[in-house]
């Protein structure tokens, strides 16, 4: 591969917001790739006004989990809704608007809990269970993990 298409192909991982690119010509191969220095988590204020509608269906759970926020009361009963993906947490889709839901609020199968940002995108995490929000386990901003409780519905 001629030194000028790397060096092409370096500037254009420079501007773009890429980090890694792998490019196929022939047998030649070229791997290209960037560790950000500044890794800063996004912000509320880096969310779009407008989410774009991606469903993420989650693995039903119902668990009796003790409550790491809140151990003097004993076990939440409930059914567990959890993570469907790794990710951060935001309860509402804009920070100026209201949450999606609130603790003592009803909900149905199929409502928007929250979103979870993953990999720049916006995904809606919908309730597995009809009942009240008993509580919420997470905090707004949050780096969350696959499988993690996210909400205790009853």
């Amino acid at each position: 591969m001629d030194i000028r298409k790397i060096k092409k192909l370096i500037e254009l991982l420079e501007n773009s917001s890429l980090t890694e690119m792998e490019i196929h010509e022939g047998e030649e191969t070229v791997k290209l790739s960037r560790h950000a220095q500044n890794t800063a988590m996004p912000t509320m204020q880096n969310i779009p006004p407008q989410i774009p509608a991606v469903q993420v269906a989650a693995t039903p759970a119902t668990v009796s989990e003790p409550s790491e926020q809140n151990s003097s009361t004993g076990a939440e009963e409930g059914n567990i809704q959890r993570s469907p993906m790794v990710g951060t947490y935001y309860s509402s889709s804009s920070p100026e608007a209201e949450p999606f839901v609130k603790v003592g609020q009803k909900v149905k199968v199929g409502d928007t809990l929250c979103v979870v940002e993953a990999m720049k995108m916006f995904n809606q995490i919908e309730s597995e269970f009809s009942g009240t929000v008993k509580k919420i386990l997470v905090e707004n901003g949050q780096p969350i993990e696959f499988d993690e409780p996210l909400f205790v519905i009853s």
